[in-house]
């Protein structure tokens, strides 16, 4: 069995080859999975088990501790690893770096379903989060939109942001760290939050006509992004029905009536398996990114086979920094 580092699986990974392989993935059967969450929000023990029919098997396992990042120096607040199953044997073919997995295929998640659901005109691109998949979403946005023209940063801690800051500043990408996040929220075209908020942050009020809004962070039903009214009157879409409907943004607006099972349009295969999809200027689109073993899953593959094929990526080409 191969045990696959972040550096070699940062190696032989862009987006555009992942996003396209998420989309191949999502053209087929859908996945028979199951998981479990253990603990609360101080600490976590989490596992997803899938099948994808033609594809393979695998098993994704993490812990997650969010006080490792107030350490000095700081720790990753989720230590994980990716088990990958051989489609034909069954057996075990490699253990890969959860959370290096994890930002791509998040960030890959949210930028395949963006390409149908924001506008591609979209100039204003706002990022609630500082951890690394607020910086990875970041990058997936500005590769599959490159009509941005501003990208507006905000945390809680406003000092975490300046590395971020810096990184685009050094691709002379136009960038600001915001404190009020109703005004950012007015005068963004696309908004990705990647928090780990339990109060929701992005107000329904504030969300303009035409905006998509990108819900990544909460995975518990105690977790919120977005109130109820970001719901009301826009389009809904999940990356996956049954995780999605664990999590605080759906549960809490179906719980109130503002939005019904059927008023999600369709998931992420759905998304990639419909010939088009019609998006007036005025439409807001909301997408919940609630994950799935089976994103793992795909992507684990695709790092496996170009390791084999040695096909590796230039610094320049990766675009994570």
């Amino acid at each position: 069995m191969q045990i696959i580092s972040a550096q070699q699986i940062q190696s032989v990974l862009e987006w555009d080859g992942v996003i396209e392989a998420l989309h191949r993935g999502h053209t087929g059967s859908r996945p028979i999975g199951d998981g479990y969450f253990i603990g609360d929000a101080d600490f976590g023990l989490f596992c997803r088990g899938v099948i994808l029919p033609g594809k393979g098997a695998g098993a994704k396992i993490a812990s997650i501790h969010p006080a490792n990042g107030a350490a000095d120096p700081p720790l990753p607040s989720e230590h994980a690893a990716f088990l990958l199953l051989d489609e034909r044997t069954k057996g075990l073919v490699a253990m890969l770096d959860g959370p290096e997995i994890t930002r791509w295929k998040t960030a890959a998640d949210s930028a395949l379903a963006a390409r149908r659901l924001s506008r591609e005109n979209s100039q204003v691109l706002l990022v609630l989060g500082a951890g690394p998949i607020a910086r990875a979403l970041t990058d997936a946005y500005l590769h599959v939109r490159p009509s941005i023209r501003e990208v507006l940063l905000w945390n809680r801690s406003p000092s975490r942001l300046e590395a971020a800051r810096s990184a685009l500043e050094a691709r002379s990408i136009r960038v600001r760290i915001v404190e009020d996040i109703d005004d950012a929220v007015a005068c963004a075209d696309i908004i990705t939050a990647a928090t780990g908020a339990s109060t929701p942050m992005i107000r329904g009020k504030y969300v303009r006509p035409g905006t998509h809004v990108d819900l990544v962070g909460g995975y518990r039903h105690d977790m919120r992004e977005a109130d109820c009214d970001v719901f009301r009157g826009a389009r809904v879409f999940v990356d996956d029905r049954q995780n999605a409907a664990l999590s605080g943004d759906i549960q809490v607006p179906m719980e109130a009536g503002v939005i019904a099972e059927s008023d999600i349009e369709g998931d992420l295969f759905d998304l990639c398996q419909m010939p088009t999809l019609r998006r007036s200027a005025a439409d807001r689109t909301v997408y919940k990114n609630a994950g799935g073993a089976h994103l793992d899953l795909i992507v684990s593959e695709y790092v496996v086979e170009r390791l084999k094929s040695g096909r590796q990526m230039s610094p320049a080409a990766i675009g994570l920094d």
